[in-house]
Protein backbone atom coordinates (compact mmCIF):
# COMPACT_ATOMS: atom_id res chain seq x y z
CA UNK A 1 0.00 0.00 0.00
CA UNK A 2 2.69 2.37 1.01
CA UNK A 3 4.87 1.60 -2.01
CA UNK A 4 1.82 2.50 -4.05
CA UNK A 5 1.06 5.74 -2.39
CA UNK A 6 4.72 6.72 -3.37
CA UNK A 7 4.41 6.01 -6.70
CA UNK A 8 1.44 7.57 -7.16
CA UNK A 9 2.49 10.51 -5.46
CA UNK A 10 5.31 10.42 -7.93
CA UNK A 11 3.34 10.62 -10.51
CA UNK A 12 0.95 13.09 -9.55
CA UNK A 13 3.72 15.82 -9.04
CA UNK A 14 6.17 14.68 -11.54
CA UNK A 15 3.93 13.05 -14.44
CA UNK A 16 5.22 13.92 -17.68
CA UNK A 17 8.40 15.97 -16.39
CA UNK A 18 9.75 12.19 -15.51
CA UNK A 19 12.75 11.76 -18.13
CA UNK A 20 11.83 9.30 -20.67
CA UNK A 21 13.93 6.60 -18.94
CA UNK A 22 12.16 6.92 -15.78
CA UNK A 23 8.88 6.14 -17.40
CA UNK A 24 6.43 5.11 -14.34
CA UNK A 25 4.60 2.17 -14.09
CA UNK A 26 0.56 2.40 -14.80
CA UNK A 27 -0.85 1.40 -11.44
CA UNK A 28 -3.38 -1.37 -11.10
CA UNK A 29 -6.99 0.25 -10.09
CA UNK A 30 -6.57 -1.34 -6.46
CA UNK A 31 -3.09 -0.08 -5.95
CA UNK A 32 -4.79 3.90 -6.79
CA UNK A 33 -7.63 3.38 -4.52
CA UNK A 34 -5.65 2.43 -2.10
CA UNK A 35 -3.16 5.62 -2.12
CA UNK A 36 -6.45 7.41 -2.05
CA UNK A 37 -7.55 5.73 1.23
CA UNK A 38 -4.60 6.62 2.66
CA UNK A 39 -4.59 10.25 1.63
CA UNK A 40 -8.62 10.29 2.91
CA UNK A 41 -7.56 8.76 6.58
CA UNK A 42 -5.24 11.93 6.79
CA UNK A 43 -8.12 14.06 6.12
CA UNK A 44 -10.40 12.17 8.81
CA UNK A 45 -7.49 13.17 11.48
CA UNK A 46 -7.74 16.56 10.69
CA UNK A 47 -4.70 17.30 7.76
CA UNK A 48 -7.07 19.87 5.40
CA UNK A 49 -3.72 20.00 3.28
CA UNK A 50 -4.79 16.77 1.86
CA UNK A 51 -7.80 17.92 0.46
CA UNK A 52 -5.73 19.09 -2.86
CA UNK A 53 -4.30 15.52 -3.36
CA UNK A 54 -7.47 13.94 -2.49
CA UNK A 55 -9.41 15.75 -5.98
CA UNK A 56 -6.38 15.23 -7.76
CA UNK A 57 -5.94 11.06 -7.25
CA UNK A 58 -10.19 11.36 -7.92
CA UNK A 59 -9.47 12.57 -11.11
CA UNK A 60 -6.74 10.21 -12.02
CA UNK A 61 -8.60 7.44 -11.08
CA UNK A 62 -11.43 8.10 -12.97
CA UNK A 63 -9.76 7.98 -15.93
CA UNK A 64 -7.91 5.08 -14.70
CA UNK A 65 -11.20 3.19 -14.15
CA UNK A 66 -12.93 4.22 -17.69
CA UNK A 67 -9.87 2.80 -19.53
CA UNK A 68 -9.45 -0.72 -17.84
CA UNK A 69 -10.69 -3.59 -19.88
CA UNK A 70 -12.92 -5.95 -18.11
CA UNK A 71 -10.14 -8.53 -18.10
CA UNK A 72 -8.79 -6.20 -15.21
CA UNK A 73 -11.85 -6.24 -13.13
CA UNK A 74 -11.38 -10.51 -13.17
CA UNK A 75 -9.18 -9.54 -10.46
CA UNK A 76 -11.75 -9.07 -7.36
CA UNK A 77 -9.23 -6.51 -5.65
CA UNK A 78 -10.11 -4.07 -8.67
CA UNK A 79 -13.69 -5.14 -8.73
CA UNK A 80 -13.76 -4.05 -5.10
CA UNK A 81 -11.72 -0.99 -6.22
CA UNK A 82 -13.83 0.35 -8.17
CA UNK A 83 -16.84 0.34 -5.50
CA UNK A 84 -15.13 1.55 -2.60
CA UNK A 85 -13.72 4.52 -5.34
CA UNK A 86 -17.73 5.41 -6.35
CA UNK A 87 -18.21 4.86 -2.20
CA UNK A 88 -15.18 7.26 -1.81
CA UNK A 89 -16.31 10.34 -3.09
CA UNK A 90 -16.11 9.10 -6.84
CA UNK A 91 -18.24 10.17 -9.81
CA UNK A 92 -21.06 7.59 -9.68
CA UNK A 93 -21.52 7.88 -13.13
CA UNK A 94 -18.11 6.38 -13.50
CA UNK A 95 -19.52 3.49 -11.58
CA UNK A 96 -22.23 2.58 -13.24
CA UNK A 97 -20.65 2.95 -16.93
CA UNK A 98 -18.18 0.99 -16.10
CA UNK A 99 -20.04 -1.87 -14.71
CA UNK A 100 -22.41 -1.80 -17.77
CA UNK A 101 -19.80 -2.99 -19.83
CA UNK A 102 -18.91 -6.30 -17.04
CA UNK A 103 -20.71 -9.68 -16.55
CA UNK A 104 -21.73 -9.84 -12.98
CA UNK A 105 -23.03 -12.43 -10.79
CA UNK A 106 -26.03 -11.86 -8.94
CA UNK A 107 -24.28 -10.81 -6.00
CA UNK A 108 -22.18 -8.36 -7.55
CA UNK A 109 -25.45 -7.08 -9.46
CA UNK A 110 -26.80 -6.54 -6.80
CA UNK A 111 -24.13 -4.56 -4.67
CA UNK A 112 -23.91 -2.55 -7.74
CA UNK A 113 -27.21 -1.50 -8.54
CA UNK A 114 -28.09 -0.68 -5.02
CA UNK A 115 -25.28 1.45 -4.97
CA UNK A 116 -26.38 3.05 -8.00
CA UNK A 117 -29.43 4.02 -7.10
CA UNK A 118 -28.34 5.38 -3.62
CA UNK A 119 -26.42 7.87 -5.50
CA UNK A 120 -29.07 8.65 -7.61
CA UNK A 121 -31.25 9.37 -4.28
CA UNK A 122 -33.34 6.50 -4.66
CA UNK A 123 -33.31 5.46 -1.25
CA UNK A 124 -36.28 3.04 -1.87
CA UNK A 125 -34.45 1.14 -4.91
CA UNK A 126 -31.73 1.07 -3.06
CA UNK A 127 -32.97 -1.01 0.02
CA UNK A 128 -34.19 -3.40 -1.99
CA UNK A 129 -31.63 -4.09 -3.81
CA UNK A 130 -29.27 -4.02 -0.53
CA UNK A 131 -31.94 -6.01 1.55
CA UNK A 132 -30.51 -9.67 0.80
CA UNK A 133 -26.64 -8.60 1.69
CA UNK A 134 -25.23 -8.84 4.52
CA UNK A 135 -22.15 -6.17 5.39
CA UNK A 136 -20.96 -8.53 7.94
CA UNK A 137 -20.16 -11.76 5.08
CA UNK A 138 -18.18 -8.92 3.27
CA UNK A 139 -14.74 -7.98 3.22
CA UNK A 140 -14.14 -5.47 5.73
CA UNK A 141 -13.38 -2.79 3.23
CA UNK A 142 -16.57 -3.08 1.76
CA UNK A 143 -18.66 -4.43 4.40
CA UNK A 144 -17.93 -1.22 6.05
CA UNK A 145 -18.98 1.31 3.13
CA UNK A 146 -21.95 -1.14 3.02
CA UNK A 147 -22.94 -1.14 6.32
CA UNK A 148 -22.97 2.57 6.30
CA UNK A 149 -24.95 3.13 3.49
CA UNK A 150 -27.56 0.12 4.33
CA UNK A 151 -27.80 2.61 7.44
CA UNK A 152 -28.54 5.76 5.95
CA UNK A 153 -30.78 4.10 3.76
CA UNK A 154 -32.67 1.59 6.53
CA UNK A 155 -32.62 5.40 8.57
CA UNK A 156 -35.32 6.82 7.05
CA UNK A 157 -37.90 4.26 7.79
CA UNK A 158 -36.52 2.09 10.61
CA UNK A 159 -34.25 4.04 12.71
CA UNK A 160 -33.82 2.26 15.33
CA UNK A 161 -31.99 -0.65 12.96
CA UNK A 162 -30.24 1.67 11.53
CA UNK A 163 -28.00 2.39 14.29
CA UNK A 164 -25.98 -1.74 14.48
CA UNK A 165 -25.21 -1.06 10.93
CA UNK A 166 -23.53 2.29 11.93
CA UNK A 167 -21.88 0.62 15.01
CA UNK A 168 -20.73 -2.25 12.36
CA UNK A 169 -19.11 0.17 9.93
CA UNK A 170 -17.12 1.80 12.51
CA UNK A 171 -15.77 -1.74 13.88
CA UNK A 172 -14.49 -2.50 10.05
CA UNK A 173 -13.29 1.06 9.42
CA UNK A 174 -11.90 2.43 13.02
CA UNK A 175 -10.27 6.24 12.55
CA UNK A 176 -11.41 6.02 8.80
CA UNK A 177 -13.93 8.75 7.43
CA UNK A 178 -16.16 5.53 7.10
CA UNK A 179 -16.14 6.10 11.11
CA UNK A 180 -16.33 9.68 11.01
CA UNK A 181 -19.88 9.79 9.09
CA UNK A 182 -20.91 6.58 10.99
CA UNK A 183 -20.81 8.54 14.42
CA UNK A 184 -22.41 11.41 12.64
CA UNK A 185 -25.19 9.55 11.53
CA UNK A 186 -25.59 8.14 14.92
CA UNK A 187 -26.29 10.68 16.40
CA UNK A 188 -28.80 12.24 14.22
CA UNK A 189 -30.45 9.20 14.63
CA UNK A 190 -30.16 9.17 18.21
CA UNK A 191 -31.69 12.59 18.35
CA UNK A 192 -34.93 11.27 16.16
CA UNK A 193 -35.57 8.17 18.35
CA UNK A 194 -35.03 9.92 21.87
CA UNK A 195 -32.12 7.97 22.64
CA UNK A 196 -30.31 10.49 25.34
CA UNK A 197 -27.38 7.49 26.38
CA UNK A 198 -27.19 6.99 22.52
CA UNK A 199 -26.69 10.66 21.77
CA UNK A 200 -24.46 11.11 24.39
CA UNK A 201 -22.10 8.51 23.70
CA UNK A 202 -21.58 8.90 19.91
CA UNK A 203 -21.02 13.05 20.62
CA UNK A 204 -18.53 12.72 23.28
CA UNK A 205 -16.64 9.97 20.83
CA UNK A 206 -16.68 11.83 17.93
CA UNK A 207 -15.68 14.80 20.43
CA UNK A 208 -12.84 12.62 21.56
CA UNK A 209 -11.51 11.97 17.85
CA UNK A 210 -12.92 13.78 14.84
CA UNK A 211 -12.99 17.46 15.81
CA UNK A 212 -10.46 18.09 13.20
CA UNK A 213 -12.43 16.56 10.38
CA UNK A 214 -13.36 18.69 7.64
CA UNK A 215 -16.74 17.92 8.16
CA UNK A 216 -17.13 18.68 12.23
CA UNK A 217 -19.37 22.03 11.05
CA UNK A 218 -21.86 19.17 10.07
CA UNK A 219 -21.62 17.31 14.00
CA UNK A 220 -21.65 20.88 15.14
CA UNK A 221 -25.46 20.87 13.92
CA UNK A 222 -26.55 17.43 15.28
CA UNK A 223 -24.99 18.29 17.99
CA UNK A 224 -26.80 21.52 18.72
CA UNK A 225 -30.19 20.28 17.40
CA UNK A 226 -30.08 17.04 19.84
CA UNK A 227 -29.76 18.91 22.84
CA UNK A 228 -32.11 21.00 22.26
CA UNK A 229 -34.24 18.27 21.13
CA UNK A 230 -33.27 16.48 24.12
CA UNK A 231 -33.25 18.99 26.49
CA UNK A 232 -36.04 17.44 28.64
CA UNK A 233 -33.23 14.56 31.12
CA UNK A 234 -30.39 15.28 29.35
CA UNK A 235 -27.47 15.05 31.80
CA UNK A 236 -25.97 18.50 30.95
CA UNK A 237 -22.71 17.78 33.08
CA UNK A 238 -22.35 15.14 30.56
CA UNK A 239 -22.60 18.04 27.29
CA UNK A 240 -20.22 20.52 29.46
CA UNK A 241 -17.54 17.59 29.43
CA UNK A 242 -18.32 16.58 25.24
CA UNK A 243 -17.96 20.84 24.61
CA UNK A 244 -14.93 20.73 26.64
CA UNK A 245 -12.95 19.09 24.15
CA UNK A 246 -13.29 21.82 21.96
CA UNK A 247 -10.95 25.17 22.00
CA UNK A 248 -12.66 27.99 23.39
CA UNK A 249 -13.73 29.61 20.48
CA UNK A 250 -15.81 26.59 19.35
CA UNK A 251 -17.23 26.28 23.03
CA UNK A 252 -18.20 29.82 22.53
CA UNK A 253 -20.35 29.02 19.24
CA UNK A 254 -21.76 26.16 20.42
CA UNK A 255 -23.24 27.51 23.62
CA UNK A 256 -24.01 30.54 21.12
CA UNK A 257 -25.81 28.66 19.22
CA UNK A 258 -27.66 26.38 21.75
CA UNK A 259 -28.62 29.38 23.35
CA UNK A 260 -30.05 31.17 21.11
CA UNK A 261 -31.84 28.49 19.83
CA UNK A 262 -33.28 27.86 23.48
CA UNK A 263 -34.04 31.84 23.98
CA UNK A 264 -36.49 31.71 20.87
CA UNK A 265 -38.22 28.35 21.75
CA UNK A 266 -38.52 29.90 25.39
CA UNK A 267 -36.23 27.06 26.54
CA UNK A 268 -35.26 29.18 29.53
CA UNK A 269 -33.23 26.55 31.96
CA UNK A 270 -31.45 25.39 28.41
CA UNK A 271 -30.83 29.08 28.22
CA UNK A 272 -29.96 29.99 31.21
CA UNK A 273 -27.32 26.86 30.72
CA UNK A 274 -25.25 28.01 27.21
CA UNK A 275 -25.46 31.73 28.34
CA UNK A 276 -23.47 30.89 31.56
CA UNK A 277 -21.03 28.61 29.69
CA UNK A 278 -20.98 30.85 26.84
CA UNK A 279 -19.75 33.73 29.09
CA UNK A 280 -17.19 31.78 30.95
CA UNK A 281 -15.64 30.31 27.05
CA UNK A 282 -15.13 33.69 26.21
CA UNK A 283 -13.47 34.36 29.32
CA UNK A 284 -15.38 37.36 30.40
CA UNK A 285 -16.70 35.19 33.69
CA UNK A 286 -14.75 38.44 35.79
CA UNK A 287 -15.30 40.70 32.65
CA UNK A 288 -18.36 41.90 30.54
CA UNK A 289 -20.66 39.53 29.70
CA UNK A 290 -20.56 38.87 25.83
CA UNK A 291 -23.46 41.09 24.46
CA UNK A 292 -24.90 37.70 22.59
CA UNK A 293 -24.73 35.48 25.73
CA UNK A 294 -26.26 38.38 27.77
CA UNK A 295 -29.10 39.04 24.90
CA UNK A 296 -30.58 35.26 24.84
CA UNK A 297 -30.08 34.63 28.59
CA UNK A 298 -32.70 38.25 29.23
CA UNK A 299 -35.06 37.39 25.88
CA UNK A 300 -35.47 34.17 27.77
CA UNK A 301 -36.69 35.47 30.71
CA UNK A 302 -39.39 37.61 29.21
CA UNK A 303 -41.46 34.75 30.11
CA UNK A 304 -40.01 33.62 33.73
CA UNK A 305 -39.02 37.07 35.13
CA UNK A 306 -41.51 39.90 36.47
CA UNK A 307 -42.07 41.71 33.18
CA UNK A 308 -40.39 44.96 35.04
CA UNK A 309 -37.24 42.75 35.57
CA UNK A 310 -37.14 41.61 31.43
CA UNK A 311 -37.93 45.09 30.31
CA UNK A 312 -34.76 46.16 32.26
CA UNK A 313 -32.47 43.42 31.22
CA UNK A 314 -33.68 44.34 27.60
CA UNK A 315 -33.34 47.48 27.85
CA UNK A 316 -29.70 47.32 28.95
CA UNK A 317 -28.61 45.79 25.63
CA UNK A 318 -26.75 47.64 23.25
CA UNK A 319 -28.65 47.01 19.90
CA UNK A 320 -25.51 47.80 18.04
CA UNK A 321 -23.49 44.74 19.66
CA UNK A 322 -25.89 42.68 18.10
CA UNK A 323 -26.46 41.12 14.33
CA UNK A 324 -28.88 42.52 12.28
CA UNK A 325 -31.05 39.50 12.96
CA UNK A 326 -30.59 39.27 16.53
CA UNK A 327 -31.12 43.10 16.65
CA UNK A 328 -34.24 42.27 15.30
CA UNK A 329 -35.04 39.88 17.75
CA UNK A 330 -34.50 42.39 20.31
CA UNK A 331 -36.66 44.80 18.89
CA UNK A 332 -39.53 42.34 18.84
CA UNK A 333 -38.87 41.39 22.31
CA UNK A 334 -38.65 44.97 23.76
CA UNK A 335 -42.06 45.94 21.63
CA UNK A 336 -43.86 42.82 23.67
CA UNK A 337 -42.79 43.69 26.67
CA UNK A 338 -44.10 47.57 26.11
CA UNK A 339 -47.54 46.37 24.97
CA UNK A 340 -47.68 44.46 28.43
CA UNK A 341 -46.39 47.31 30.85
CA UNK A 342 -48.63 50.20 29.05
CA UNK A 343 -51.81 50.59 30.50
CA UNK A 344 -54.47 50.72 27.82
CA UNK A 345 -55.71 54.24 29.00
CA UNK A 346 -52.59 55.71 27.42
CA UNK A 347 -54.05 54.59 23.78
CA UNK A 348 -55.49 57.46 21.88
CA UNK A 349 -59.25 57.32 21.90
CA UNK A 350 -60.54 55.53 18.50
CA UNK A 351 -63.91 56.68 16.53
CA UNK A 352 -64.40 53.36 14.82
CA UNK A 353 -63.78 50.79 17.32
CA UNK A 354 -60.39 49.83 15.49
CA UNK A 355 -57.44 48.34 17.22
CA UNK A 356 -55.13 51.16 18.60
CA UNK A 357 -52.55 52.38 16.19
CA UNK A 358 -49.64 50.65 16.52
CA UNK A 359 -51.59 47.40 17.76
CA UNK A 360 -53.42 45.91 14.07
CA UNK A 361 -50.22 43.57 13.74
CA UNK A 362 -48.63 42.68 17.08
CA UNK A 363 -44.86 41.75 17.53
CA UNK A 364 -44.38 37.82 16.78
CA UNK A 365 -44.89 36.13 20.04
CA UNK A 366 -41.68 34.46 21.86
CA UNK A 367 -40.82 31.24 20.19
CA UNK A 368 -41.73 32.54 16.74
CA UNK A 369 -39.95 34.72 14.69
CA UNK A 370 -38.90 34.19 10.49
CA UNK A 371 -36.70 31.43 9.56
CA UNK A 372 -34.34 33.90 9.26
CA UNK A 373 -34.51 34.88 12.75
CA UNK A 374 -33.82 31.25 14.06
CA UNK A 375 -31.09 31.15 12.20
CA UNK A 376 -27.75 31.24 14.14
CA UNK A 377 -26.05 34.45 15.32
CA UNK A 378 -24.17 36.08 13.11
CA UNK A 379 -21.50 36.80 12.61
CA UNK A 380 -20.44 34.61 15.86
CA UNK A 381 -18.43 32.45 15.79
CA UNK A 382 -18.70 30.22 12.65
CA UNK A 383 -19.41 26.29 12.92
CA UNK A 384 -16.98 24.21 14.37
CA UNK A 385 -14.70 24.41 11.96
CA UNK A 386 -10.91 22.91 13.38
CA UNK A 387 -8.89 26.11 14.75
CA UNK A 388 -7.56 28.12 11.71
CA UNK A 389 -8.16 25.25 9.54
CA UNK A 390 -11.29 25.15 6.91
CA UNK A 391 -14.54 24.28 7.26
CA UNK A 392 -16.14 22.01 4.61
CA UNK A 393 -19.01 23.03 2.25
CA UNK A 394 -20.44 19.74 1.57
CA UNK A 395 -20.80 16.51 3.38
CA UNK A 396 -18.15 14.11 1.82
CA UNK A 397 -17.75 11.22 0.03
CA UNK A 398 -20.42 9.83 -2.12
CA UNK A 399 -20.66 6.88 0.10
CA UNK A 400 -21.00 8.87 2.93
CA UNK A 401 -23.00 12.04 2.94
CA UNK A 402 -23.87 14.41 0.66
CA UNK A 403 -21.57 13.18 -2.14
CA UNK A 404 -18.27 14.24 -1.98
CA UNK A 405 -17.57 17.80 -4.01
CA UNK A 406 -18.11 17.93 -7.15
CA UNK A 407 -15.17 17.82 -9.07
CA UNK A 408 -13.07 20.88 -8.68
CA UNK A 409 -14.15 21.23 -5.46
CA UNK A 410 -11.60 20.98 -2.62
CA UNK A 411 -13.87 19.74 0.08
CA UNK A 412 -12.95 15.69 1.29
CA UNK A 413 -14.77 12.88 0.88
CA UNK A 414 -16.45 11.04 3.05
CA UNK A 415 -17.88 7.60 3.38
CA UNK A 416 -21.05 6.59 1.13
CA UNK A 417 -24.62 7.46 2.79
CA UNK A 418 -25.79 10.96 2.22
CA UNK A 419 -27.24 10.83 -1.15
CA UNK A 420 -30.58 9.75 0.89
CA UNK A 421 -30.91 12.38 3.27
CA UNK A 422 -28.01 14.54 5.09
CA UNK A 423 -27.50 14.39 8.70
Amino acid sequence: MATGAALLVQALFWGQVAAADQALPVLAPYQMVRSLQIVQDRIADGDHAALPMQKKMIEMIDKRLLSATPEEFADRRNFEALLIYGMSGGNPRTLETVTAGLELDPHDAALTAGLIAYFKSNPGKAAAQLSSLDPSKEQPQIGAFLALVKGSVIALQRPEKALPLLDLARLYAPGTLVEEAALRRSISIATSIGDRERFLRASEQYSRRFLRSPYASHFADGFINGVVALREGLDLHVVEEIVSAMNAEQQLAIYLRIARRSAISGYTALADFASARARLASGSADGPEDPRAAFYNALASVTTQPIEEAARRLDAIDRNTLSARDARLLDAAREIVRSVTVSPLTFPETQTGEAPAGTENPAPAMGTGTAEDRADPSPAPHEIAAAGQPGAAADAPAGVESALPAAGAAAAPQPAPARAAQN
